[in-house]
């Protein structure tokens, strides 16, 4: 039997039902911030607390990311669809558009996020187009506010989900 890989489109249909929560990963590049809008975010460990990400390695935050030793993960909020919006784009100056403060680490924590984390990153790995980078929690605060999820091609409020339960 010969087995086909996925087409292209075959592969985006698949992935469109995967829910997943909307972050924007941010970082300093000398006096610049930078950041861009990652939907390849997971939790690995709580003990020690340890998170990935996956960058496409065309990104123009790429080079940033994978020199730098620290990074913040914004968890968007549902009032944030100004900030995905900013975020997802290709505009010079998206820290214009937002306001953000300083985290201990110096990395931009968005405000109205649901959550923000800072975090150090330990490992850099190369998977095909992207590096999975894996960070260390070093700093973490979480708001009331509802988090924004995405699925097939839409946002929507995580809060307002009905239970199967």
């Amino acid at each position: 039997m010969t087995v086909v890989s996925p087409d292209l489109d075959t592969m985006k249909q698949v992935n469109r039902k995967f829910v997943t929560g909307v972050t924007v990963v941010t970082a300093m590049d000398e006096e610049t911030p930078r950041g861009l809008a990652v939907n390849a975010f997971a939790s690995i460990s709580l003990d020690p607390p340890t998170v990935m990400i996956c960058v496409q390695r065309t990104s123009s935050t790429h080079d940033c990311l994978y020199t730098t030793d620290h990074l913040a993960i914004n968890i968007l909020s549902v009032d944030q669809l100004d900030v995905v919006n900013v975020f997802a784009g290709k505009s010079p100056d998206k820290f214009a558009q937002v306001d953000w403060v300083p985290g201990p680490h110096g990395s931009p924590l968005i405000e109205r996020s649901s959550a923000q984390m800072e975090v150090e990153i330990r490992e850099r790995l190369q998977a095909s187009t992207h590096t999975v980078f894996i960070c260390r929690v070093l700093h973490a605060t979480a708001s009331e506010r509802a988090a924004m999820v995405y699925s097939s091609g839409q946002f929507f409020d995580g809060s307002a989900l009905p239970s199967l339960g």
